[in-house]
């Protein structure tokens, strides 16, 4: 009886107060109550939008800044040939690999776009270690690096994007429920995932609430006949023409996957030095880039934000006077897609040409990469 008196007592006096926390307690159930009266998805929904806005500025601007250093440091080299090829094709190589090792190292699941994952995870099958938290660090980490290498990999981030919010929506899921003293509700996770992938393109195509609404508000149609018949046929013509690419792109992809597996050196070098094929493969995209050779006639020097900027241009190319010297401001990106031995016809041409294998080949190289934006830019 002595002994447990003196637990007793060395536990009150470890645990002082206990009216004052027993009040604590009710009001901090009291908050909780008032919190999650709307439903504690909302708050968990508006911190995954936050967080996921929060990772996407600081990745386009860490990427815009090592790209512009990268810019500034091929101008700087001089008109020695080799630097500029060197500064040009050794910068994007080195960062791809990097890519590739680091993110294979963490885990082989972060490698590709991630979309056909998730929406086999949607169906209803279990795919536990795609979903993984070390998945999150792999990516950003090794999608960061793929932008920095601009325009000559020629790949986004819409779709490893997405994969990142859903891994975020999974995680904050479990707090959820660690929160809540919940069990884990199917339905709910479900719900968590969908949302998580539209706020993953809302948020790498940056678009804000507030100026939804606004567009919504401002959306102002005509009564009479909205299009010109003539405007009409063209637009006809130009889905079947999309479609009909869109169906080769398909096609050859497959094509090249299949290519890359049967073949002895390629299937190797996939199956133990991804590193290695992923530098060869950027080496050669990079070389063909390059602009003193037939990078000039691809416009090469713009990132994938430029070319988007330059090709939504709402002015007509062919009536603008030409104009050798490269401007970096947005109303001079037009001048990139001229050259004074093709027009810009010719440059437009050879670009849809060239992108449409690059691009291929640039699917085969396992890092994480969307190959959405590159598609959006081709069309």
């Amino acid at each position: 009886e002595e002994e447990q008196e003196r637990v007793l007592v060395s536990e009150h006096m470890w645990r002082p107060c206990p009216t004052a926390r027993r009040r604590l307690r009710v009001c901090l159930e009291w908050v909780k109550q008032q919190l999650f009266r709307v439903g504690e998805d909302w708050y968990f929904l508006f911190i995954l939008g936050v967080l996921m806005a929060t990772i996407s500025f600081m990745m386009d601007h860490l990427v815009s800044r090592v790209y512009a250093a990268h810019r500034w440091l091929y101008q700087e080299v001089g008109d020695i040939g080799v630097l500029k090829y060197l500064s040009w094709t050794l910068y994007p190589t080195a960062l791809a690999t990097f890519s590739t090792g680091f993110s294979q190292s963490i885990t082989p699941h972060s490698a590709g776009s991630g979309i056909p994952e998730l929406k086999t995870i949607l169906m209803g099958v279990v795919l536990e270690d795609y979903l993984a938290i070390q998945n999150f660090g792999a990516r950003v980490v090794g999608l960061t690096c793929t932008l920095m290498c601009g325009s000559s990999l020629f790949l986004g981030k819409v779709g490893p994007y997405v994969h990142l919010s859903a891994v975020a929506a999974a995680y904050l899921g479990k707090m959820r429920t660690s929160v809540t003293r919940e069990y884990e509700n199917k339905f709910k996770q479900r719900e968590m995932l969908v949302a998580a992938q539209a706020v993953g393109v809302a948020t790498v195509f940056g678009a804000p609430v507030s100026e939804t609404i606004v567009a919504l508000f401002k959306v102002n149609l005509t009564i009479g006949f909205p299009f010109d018949l003539l405007e009409t046929f063209f637009f006809v013509i130009l889905g079947v023409v999309c479609g009909l690419v869109a169906c080769a792109y398909l096609f050859c992809q497959r094509w090249a996957m299949v290519a890359v597996k049967r073949n002895w050196l390629t299937a190797k070098l996939l199956a133990t030095d991804k590193p290695v094929y992923t530098a060869l493969v950027v080496l050669l995209l990079s070389s063909i880039t390059f602009p003193p050779g037939l990078g000039q006639l691809m416009a090469s020097r713009l990132t994938m934000k430029e070319y988007l900027t330059s090709l939504f241009d709402n002015h007509t190319w062919g009536g603008r006077a030409p104009n050798a010297s490269w401007a970096a401001e947005p109303g001079g990106l037009w001048q990139e897609w001229d050259h004074p031995s093709a027009t810009i016809f010719g440059t437009l041409a050879f670009f849809l040409l060239m992108k449409f294998w690059m691009l291929i080949l640039a699917t085969t190289v396992p890092l994480p990469a969307g190959y959405f934006m590159p598609i959006f830019i081709y069309g």
